[in-house]
């Protein structure tokens, strides 16, 4: 179920982090790293800050000195475009450095996340004869036609129990998946950790309020797992109650001023929610 309102980008940057926790102090991340102008911008920048060490999680295997990881929400398309524009990224991060070669061709990777698999591109890939592997499951290398070690990612085929926090940011989580997510949340003990599961929740819980509902009712839920749920839902039941009284008063100030009998003052003074150039530009609307 997609929500044009979810930020899922928080969420995904919060959900790597877990993800490459065991190697935590070995990396650098630069969210929405610029390339130059602000619409030239990678979602994540992963930097080693030792090209040696080896990244325990499977996502990180593929990775070198400077790994650019491009997120892709359900709602976005993902076609053969959108992977040279990945690529685009790479040269641009490539020029970028502060001198000539600072940035090593051969020290560069491309990740792609999308919770479902492009199964256009990977047609374009076999019409094409392009190399596709798949060392593990959810995780296939292109290679052939690329400058970068390149990878994409499909969050439906990851392994739940190895990828619980990527697999949570879709909005199609099953009911024992977002179980595990809060039995998962429930067993961490670092609050840095909690804080960025918070991130990986909220998102988890606003894309998939059907389940959320369920597991309310489900006697199965012990009480220190709903009350992880908890705060997440009642955030999002206060901002949908804020919009719908927005939406109310917005409804009644309009009235107002098409009946031509009260100034934008008077129409302020009763429906105060309202500022008075909101006021203003309902009536030039």
């Amino acid at each position: 179920m997609s929500d044009t309102k979810i930020q899922w980008h928080p969420g995904f940057v919060a959900a790597m982090n877990l993800e490459l926790g065991e190697n935590r102090n070995d990396l650098i991340y630069e969210k929405e790293y610029n390339l130059n102008t602000k619409p030239l911008e990678i979602d994540l920048l992963v930097i080693k800050k030792n090209p040696d060490v080896q990244i325990v999680n499977e996502i990180g295997k593929l990775f070198r000195g400077h790994n650019i990881v491009e997120y892709k929400s359900p709602d976005d398309h993902m076609d053969i475009d959108t992977f040279y524009k990945a690529e685009a990224y790479g040269c641009l991060y490539k020029a970028s450095g502060r001198y000539v070669d600072e940035h090593r061709a051969d020290d560069i990777t491309i990740t792609i996340i999308r919770d479902a698999k492009p199964k256009g591109l990977f047609r374009y890939f076999e019409q094409h004869h392009i190399n596709v592997a798949n060392p593990y499951a959810g995780i296939y290398y292109i290679s052939n036609v690329v400058l970068f070690p390149i990878q994409i990612i499909v969050g439906k085929e990851l392994k739940q129990k190895d990828h619980t926090w990527l697999k949570s940011l879709s909005d199609r989580v099953q009911k024992q998946e977002m179980k595990e997510l809060l039995e998962k949340i429930d067993s961490l003990t670092q609050k840095f950790d909690r804080e960025l599961a918070d991130s990986v929740l909220e998102v988890s819980v606003r894309a998939n309020k059907q389940i959320v509902e369920e597991l309310r009712g489900d006697e199965s839920m012990c009480q220190a797992l709903l009350d992880i749920m908890e705060p997440e839902i009642r955030k999002i039941a206060g901002e949908a109650a804020n919009e719908a009284a927005k939406k109310a008063a917005t409804e009644i100030a309009l009235k107002m001023l098409e009946s031509g009998k009260f100034s934008t003052e008077e129409i302020h003074e009763y429906v105060p929610s309202l500022s008075l150039e909101e006021i203003e530009m309902l009536g030039k609307g």
